[in-house]
């Protein structure tokens, strides 16, 4: 389709506000009007559905589409690692996600890959590899393997997990090596994480000295450092920093929450990979510890949400599924539809994660001059929110004005 209308449908515009039945005119993959149109072009029924805007998730794991443990022991072929990244991108936007925000595990190749339409899959906005602490979070080498190693687990182009940095020139170099590849922000790992052998959660990583050598590097590019940060010691050192995210923040307290509202830093919350981690760790292709590692998570990022929201931070959504089982990336919003109202849910994989990721012009919304990125849902999931983890009920999606999944 080039121009066309789509008729007949409750729209929800990704303001918060109350949806309205208004017909939605897109000519040269923007929106062009909302409201009847004279207009010649063909015409969309979609009487019966809700429209939303494509959503955004900011924080996925394209890379990490494989069994984990298998793909950082030399168990999976290239081949077959890039053929489940380009599934799970392909699932991704057949789940109503139109932009997604890499937090780690793909290479530049993908990003451009997607982006020249060679295969199905969302917008991407990548860090390219994470940066981490030597022998921290985002390392999965065996326990023999010497850490100058790890870069052979890359594959260029592809994927690439993470980056070691020992001090801060180290830091320096691998962030300056990740722009070149293509990188539009960075990543640092703060603390430990659930997904590891030889951290644990309130282990801090990066000293504030070296987050800050991130945020100068960024900020000589227009863009920023989002951190990955569970213990509120570590999540404060962030922002003390000068980082701009924190993904996770499963500790937060007020006092950090409250610095964080001062300073305009966001937070992502990730409730779909405790859940994943909870119910399914060997179908993510990991050992059964890693359940150990994750019990009482979700408990205390209930908690440190409520806190952040009561501070006023901007709070964004991020799934941060991994492995093969990705292709319910609107489990998120089912999930924070029961800590908050679906409204706010989508608001926030909507709106906030276009602001988020400095794209509140382009998209995260239905308006004029917006580029028409579009969801049509069957049944209405502000009404019943278990229609967004369901692909099926994606019944059309559109992106950049394209029809690129008609289920009707």
């Amino acid at each position: 389709m080039g121009s066309f209308q789509v008729v007949g449908a409750a729209v929800v515009d990704g303001s918060g506000r109350d949806p309205v039945n208004v017909d939605v005119s897109i000519e040269d993959g923007h929106i062009a009007r909302l409201g009847a149109s004279s207009a010649h072009g063909e015409r969309l029924d979609a009487e019966g559905l809700t429209m939303t805007p494509g959503l955004i998730d900011a924080h996925v794991h394209l890379g990490l589409s494989s069994l984990i443990r298998p793909q950082f022991s030399f168990q999976i072929s290239a081949a077959e690692i890039a053929a489940d990244i380009f599934a799970t991108a392909g699932a991704t936007l057949d789940a109503g996600f139109t932009t997604v925000r890499d937090t780690g595990g793909i290479d530049g190749g993908v990003v451009t890959t997607i982006a020249k339409g060679k295969v199905r899959g969302p917008r991407v906005l990548s860090c390219g590899p994470v940066q981490c602490q030597t022998g921290g979070h985002g390392y999965y080498g065996a326990d023999w393997e010497p850490t100058e190693l790890w870069s052979s687990h890359h594959v260029p182009g592809l994927c690439a997990l993470s980056m070691m940095s020992g001090n801060a020139d180290e830091l320096r170099g691998n962030v300056r090596e990740a722009f070149r590849r293509g990188a539009s922000f960075l990543k640092l790992c703060v603390t430990g994480g659930v997904v590891g052998a030889r951290d644990r959660l309130t282990d801090t990583q990066f000293t504030v000295e070296e987050i800050a050598v991130a945020v100068q590097e960024a900020a000589a590019r227009g863009t920023y450092v989002t951190v990955h940060a569970h213990n509120n010691e570590g999540v404060r050192n962030a922002v003390e920093a000068g980082v701009r995210c924190v993904e996770h923040g499963t500790d937060l307290d007020a006092s950090t929450a409250t610095l964080m509202a001062t300073r305009e830093v966001a937070l992502v919350p990730t409730f779909a990979i405790v859940e994943q981690l909870l119910h399914d760790t060997a179908g993510a292709g990991l050992d059964e510890s890693t359940r150990d590692r994750v019990m009482g998570v979700r408990e205390r990022m209930t908690e440190a949400l409520a806190v952040a929201k009561e501070a006023g931070v901007r709070i964004g959504l991020g799934s941060d599924l991994i492995g093969p089982a990705q292709n319910r990336r609107g489990e998120e919003l089912r999930l924070r539809a029961e800590l908050e109202t679906p409204m706010e849910a989508l608001v926030a994989a909507t709106k906030t994660n276009a602001e988020i990721l400095g794209l509140s012009s382009e998209v995260g919304g239905i308006a004029p001059g917006m580029q028409a990125d579009l969801v049509l849902w069957k049944g209405d999931p502000l009404e019943d929110p278990t229609l967004f983890a369901d692909p099926s009920n994606a019944i059309v999606v559109v992106q950049a004005g394209r029809v690129v999944k008609d289920l009707r």
